[in-house]
């Protein structure tokens, strides 16, 4: 690296690679070139570099990476008339809302979506995009605009709905699509806008979008549509109790059982929630290397329970995180999941009476490693090594909430807040800078967001 690189995170307090040896440098550094990664090293090393951002007094970690979302949602945040019901209830009365959907508000919700995740240090995110309205327009490739406009790192997924109300499901007529259509432009997505090379920027998964809102024909003929692209599968899986009590009536089968007789249970898929897997089930998905994105702060909103998340990494599951739609968890904030997964862990440890103590490092891991393993993508997302993408968070540890906080920074770090991200890099570009968005279009974009959700609240 004689010459001068594209840019350098210099000066940490801590270096948090989270590479295969979880390796921590003191005083360390990230060399970031052509959009990866090309040195990380201790004090007194650094290349040149065209572009330095000074981390003194900060925790330096990959950027983070949320695996399941649904973006569009931010435009019914906290609707009041869904709240206080469990899952279906809140379902139910949001899917009209989002019947309104098209492309001008998939378009602004995202771009507003991924400003707000940036801001909280995440780089890579997925999207479960599964309403599709009809005479809505083409609304994956509108937020893959968005994700292209902003410079995000972007995983969406072709989500669907067959099974409407008159055939024993969840969703109203006006938002499902029938099985021939969904397939049809799940392969035009794919050929369209996948991009398989190494450090892409998108990448499409298919993902009908649960047991309760699909058909098992979809979902096997998606399965093997996946298998013929080469693309990944996501779903929604034991979410709910009454996930299982609908599974057992309408498939005469639990909803991981449903899952692998239709083909899922691979190393392909990874699933959102898998909050309710029996222990046998858990050794099922272990041994299938099926991840699971886990929602902690959706699964405590709509109290669907604990998630038995030290049970699923142990038995070999790739476990991320994911904030989860914005209308169920409304604060689309990786930090926010990072802590909450550590302290749900905790208390779930204290009721099953493991008394295993979740740590801010485990947090981390599952915000970047595992959120890799998930799609996919071990070893070029997800940590700070040469060959992986320059995609870094810089945290502050400093002002009141820090104050005293001085025998470990990533514990801090966790433990102390709530916290954004000082700086924001996604493939070596900076996206937030103390704090801040950088693109000038936030504000205009935040008063078209509204019109948008004013109008579909109506």
């Amino acid at each position: 690296m004689s010459d001068a690189v594209d840019l350098v995170v210099r000066g940490a307090e801590l270096l948090a690679t989270v590479d295969g040896d979880r390796t921590e440098i003191p005083g360390g550094w990230v060399a970031v070139d052509g959009g990866l990664v090309v040195g990380v090293g201790g004090p007194g090393t650094e290349p040149a570099a065209r572009v330095n951002v000074d981390a003194s007094g900060c925790l330096v970690t990959p950027g983070l990476v949320n695996t399941h979302h649904h973006i569009y949602q931010n435009l019914t945040r906290a609707y009041l008339p869904a709240l206080g019901g469990n899952l279906f209830h809140w379902l139910k009365t949001l899917y009209p809302k989002w019947a309104r959907l098209d492309e001008e508000a998939v378009y602004l919700s995202t771009w507003v979506g991924l400003a707000e995740l940036a801001l909280g240090g995440c780089t890579t995110t997925s999207d479960h995009l599964y309403v599709h309205p009809r005479g809505g327009g083409d609304l994956l490739a509108a937020e893959i605009s968005a994700a292209r406009d902003i410079g995000f790192r972007f995983h969406p997924t072709r989500g669907s709905m067959s099974l409407s109300e008159k055939d024993g499901g969840l969703p109203p007529d006006s938002v499902v699509q029938d099985d021939d259509t969904i397939l049809a432009q799940s392969e035009e997505a794919v050929r369209r806008h996948h991009d398989p090379s190494h450090g892409a920027m998108v990448r499409i998964a298919l993902a009908p979008c649960s047991p309760f809102s699909v058909t098992a024909e979809l979902m096997s003929r998606t399965a093997e549509l996946a298998e013929r692209l080469d693309v990944r599968l996501h779903t929604h899986l034991a979410e709910d109790t009454d996930e299982d009590a609908f599974c057992l009536e309408m498939f005469g089968r639990r909803p991981i059982e449903h899952f692998e007789d239709v083909g899922w249970g691979s190393s392909r898929s990874w699933v959102a929630h898998c909050v309710q897997p029996n222990p046998e089930e858990i050794s099922r998905l272990g041994g299938w290397g099926t991840g699971v994105a886990h929602c902690p702060s959706s699964n405590m909103i709509l109290g669907t329970g604990l998630a038995p998340v030290r049970d699923l990494r142990a038995a070999g599951v790739p476990v991320g995180l994911g904030c989860d739609g914005s209308s169920s968890a409304d604060s689309a904030s990786m930090w926010t999941e990072a802590r909450n997964a550590m302290l749900s862990g905790r208390l779930r440890g204290f009721y099953d009476g493991s008394r295993s103590l979740l740590t801010a490092r485990d947090a981390l891991e599952m915000a970047t490693r595992g959120g890799a393993g998930c799609l996919g993508r071990e070893g070029e997302i997800g940590e700070l090594s040469p060959g992986a993408v320059g995609d870094v968070a810089v945290w502050r540890l400093d002002g009141p909430a820090f104050a005293g906080a001085l025998s470990d920074p990533i514990e801090a770090w966790l433990r102390c807040g709530p916290l954004g991200a000082d700086t924001t890099i996604v493939a070596g570009e900076i996206l937030v800078q103390g704090g801040r968005f950088l693109h000038p279009g936030l504000e205009s974009r935040l008063r078209e967001h509204r019109v948008v959700a004013e109008r579909m609240q109506r």
